[in-house]
């Protein structure tokens, strides 16, 4: 059965912020002329004397949310993620990462749903990035109902956070009950064959693939890992002992993403066989979301079908082993 659709992570967003700062006379929007696409004009239409329109200037922008967070405010950075993080790298290493400053880098239009904008503004090492700097926090809810509980945690968190957000509706996973808790991962199917570890707008398609493998006799079990930093190591470690074998997914390189922080973490606490799927060293195209979603492999069909490939794989090799 596949998943339902939730609502698009940008119109969260707009509304929840908004929400936030209806009762924290602290937060503050920054918007680099994007917010009809982010939503964060929202925000604009009802604080409109705390909605600051940056223009097309964002590493101006950051350096000035470093600079309001330093008077007790907290400033919540909105544009697309490619101009949000690696166009203004220097300036949120320098101006707030070291310093520890409480910025909310918010940026939508991640991964591959962008709305058919192109390579130029598909960033797809985003997560590798943020992870890798020291002191960011690093979070990527997996949908609408993920995205407002991290919002709501976010505003509330002292320090620099990441949060990754997406264009486009996309699958729900969660219900109205679900309660995110900060740097913890979440057991969203039980099984005994394989482990799949996926994070993001990923783990619903990784849900809906593990029903399809489940169909052909195959018992996936599911963790879904929001806090990509800090990580949940004692949840991958559990993870990964129940079935021996550990399979990541992600709408993202596999280069120093989600399956490079899995492989370092079970490298150190339970060596474990694991195999990443994701982006392979490539540059995203300009398609559909469908479209990407299948070249890729990051369609459930896609996504099941490689982990019976692996599986079968591994069996042969345990065979001719005998």
């Amino acid at each position: 059965m596949t998943l339902p659709m939730g609502r698009a992570m940008r119109e969260v967003f707009g509304e929840t912020v908004s929400d936030l700062a209806a009762n924290d006379p602290r937060i503050v929007m920054l918007d680099a002329d994007v917010g009809s696409s982010t939503k964060a004009d929202t925000f604009e239409h009802r604080h409109p004397e705390r909605y600051l329109q940056m223009g097309i200037a964002e590493q101006n922008m950051l350096g000035v949310a470093a600079g309001l967070a330093t008077t007790g405010l907290i400033p919540f950075v909105s544009t697309f993620v490619a101009f949000a993080v690696v166009r203004p790298l220097d300036q949120i290493r320098v101006l707030i990462a070291q310093p520890g400053l409480n910025v909310k880098i918010t940026p939508g239009y991640a991964g591959l749903f962008t709305g058919v904008t192109g390579k130029t503004h598909l960033i797809v090492d985003d997560v590798s990035i943020m992870r890798a700097m020291p002191g960011m926090v690093t979070v990527c809810p997996a949908d609408d109902v993920e995205a407002d509980r991290v919002l709501r945690w976010c505003a509330a968190y002292q320090g620099p956070v990441y949060v990754r957000l997406v264009r486009d509706a996309t699958q729900r996973l969660f219900d109205d009950a679900y309660r995110f808790e900060f740097g913890k991962a979440v057991v969203v199917r039980e099984g005994r064959d394989v482990t799949l570890i996926s994070t993001g707008t990923q783990t619903p398609r990784v849900v809906d693939a593990a029903e399809l493998l489940a169909a052909q006799g195959i018992e996936a079990h599911v963790l879904h890992v929001p806090t990509i930093k800090p990580l949940d190591v004692p949840a991958i470690v559990a993870a990964a002992a129940r079935t021996g074998y550990v399979v990541t997914v992600e709408e993202h390189t596999v280069i120093g993403g989600l399956g490079g922080a899995v492989a370092e973490a079970l490298s150190e606490h339970r060596p474990t066989t694991v195999k990443r799927l994701g982006m392979q060293d490539v540059f995203g195209e300009s398609a559909s979301n469908a479209a990407l979603l299948e070249l890729y492999g990051l369609s459930a069909a896609r996504v099941a079908d490689q982990v019976r490939s692996l599986l079968g794989s591994r069996s042969k090799e345990a065979q001719a082993q005998i």
